[in-house]
């Protein structure tokens, strides 16, 4: 086989693992590689075509996602030709759809020290408590729990939420209160609601993903505004202002995904004076504002706001469940009623038992209880990953320590590149979401995300300590780049 015909352009928009995967698959679809042949060794391949290992690493794992190759544990990587098929041509109809810009994913091993996943602890989860409040809550209510309920949520749970955003200022007279399948289908809702395609929509940069795609893919226009240690540039975001009229801003003023930095009191007056100057809508997502493990608290956007320009997003899946799915949207009156009824076209209500077994939590006190917990096991991960860096990261490495929240945002010294890191740093089974995955409108390549929140600080620790060796020696021999797919992320 001639590989040194295959079509690599260094120059080219797509990277390079993606240019010699495409091409392998063209080989494979067209019978050059036959079903069941074997493919060379990475390392032997990257010689053949004067390449990184990496990257032929990741063009094979991409081949192995899309059904191309089966690899072999100490056998190697054999090809799966694609079988013709008389079966309806989906392929075709999604053609025009929109674009699919999720990360290729692939499941951790077991062993591994998993940084990239945003998630609680499930051992500090209070199963006991929640299966007492199921029982409870089926036996005594069940046929009504069971059946259809209100697009607006579960109303005890809609009650108590709507008596707690009251206590802390942030509903207000005018403002009403929805129940949603956590932030991310509220966010859903804004955008079929609020931002028609062709408008412009800011975001923070980075941002987290999930909402950056969300309004992709509804054709909004993004434009971000850049995060540093102090949270969102006020100074950035007046002189884009000044360029553009934005449809909405979204912000996440505490502890935000990705970099863990928090707006001050001052900077919150700041962003909501110059909102009202340029006549601009805020969507303030407040989901990591309850994991706050040192210092004061500082108050919401929304009860700061006082021309009812912020809609308020929380939710229940940072502080307590991510798997009940439960999260919640405080708006002025007439836009919460537009968003039940774009909720009820969605998906009627949701799910009923999951918001009766929370509020019975509530309620009853053991919701506080675990919130509690969580954040007494999140300040001593914080406090593990802190040290750890400070300890075991090498000189040029930058990262602004937060009070709380579940994510450290890492700047790795000019040159170096955080997707190359990763390939190294999987093969010492330590994970990481780098940058670029969060990027808007600047690349940030050389920046990574650590979520220390779901790890015992120990493995933080040695998680933290390998990734800081593994930088010295990238600093001390770089390579090439090559594009590496990442677990979900949230």
């Amino acid at each position: 086989m001639n590989w040194a015909s295959l079509r690599l352009s260094p120059g080219d928009d797509a990277p390079i693992y993606r240019q010699l995967s495409e091409n392998l698959a063209d080989w494979i679809r067209a019978g050059k590689l036959p079903d069941g042949s074997k493919l060379p060794p990475t390392r032997e391949l990257a010689g053949l075509l004067g390449l990184n290992r990496t990257t032929v690493s990741a063009a094979y794992q991409a081949l192995e996602n899309e059904g191309f190759l089966k690899a072999h544990v100490g056998r190697g990587s054999f090809v799966c030709a694609p079988t013709r098929s008389t079966a309806f041509d989906w392929d075709d109809k999604l053609r025009s759809a929109a674009p699919e810009r999720g990360a290729i994913l692939w499941p951790p091993d077991a062993a591994s020290i998993n940084f990239a996943s945003s998630r609680p602890d499930p051992a500090v989860f209070p199963l006991e408590a929640v299966r007492r409040a199921a029982e409870k809550e089926l036996r005594e209510r069940g046929a009504a729990i069971l059946q259809l309920g209100a697009a607006e949520g579960y109303p005890p749970l809609r009650e108590w939420l709507s008596a707690e955003m009251r206590r802390s200022g942030i509903a207000g007279p005018g403002d009403e209160l929805l129940v949603t399948s956590g932030c991310q289908q509220a966010l859903d809702l804004i955008a079929k609601t609020l931002s028609p395609p062709g408008e412009t929509v800011f975001l923070e940069d980075p941002v987290y993903p999930g909402a950056r795609d969300l309004f992709l893919n509804a054709g909004v226009e993004l434009r971000g505004i850049p995060v540093g240690p102090a949270g969102l540039s006020i100074a950035e975001l007046e002189r884009e202002l000044a360029r553009r009229q934005p449809r909405l801003l979204l912000v996440t003023p505490s502890f935000q995904n990705p970099t863990g930095s928090t707006l001050t009191l001052e900077a919150r007056r700041e962003l909501l004076r110059v909102a009202a100057r340029f006549g601009v809508a805020i969507v303030e997502n407040d989901v990591y504002a309850g994991l706050r493990c040192r210092g004061p608290e500082i108050p919401a956007l929304k009860s700061l706001d006082r021309d009812g320009r912020v809609i308020y997003l929380s939710s229940f899946s940072k502080v307590a469940f991510p798997g009940l799915r439960v999260g919640w949207c405080v708006a002025p009156r007439a836009v919460a009623r537009r968003l039940t009824a774009a909720k009820q076209l969605a998906d009627l209500h949701t799910d009923q038992l999951s918001q009766a077994v929370l509020y019975r939590l509530a309620a009853g006190g053991a919701l506080a209880e675990h919130h509690r917990a969580v954040v007494r096991h999140g300040a001593r991960r914080l406090e593990a990953a802190v040290a750890a860096c400070r300890s075991e990261m090498p000189a040029g490495v930058a990262f602004a320590p937060p009070d709380g929240g579940m994510h450290l945002w890492i700047e790795l010294p000019p040159g170096l590149d955080a997707t190359e890191l990763l390939a190294r740093a999987r093969d010492e089974k330590v994970l990481f979401v780098p940058g670029r995955f969060f990027a808007v409108s600047r690349p940030h390549h050389n920046a990574l995300r650590l979520s220390f929140a779901g790890l015992a600080p120990e493995k933080i620790r040695r998680g933290v300590a390998a990734l800081g060796r593994l930088i010295r020696a990238q600093a001390a021999a770089p390579a090439r780049a090559a594009e590496e797919g990442i677990p979900a992320l949230v």
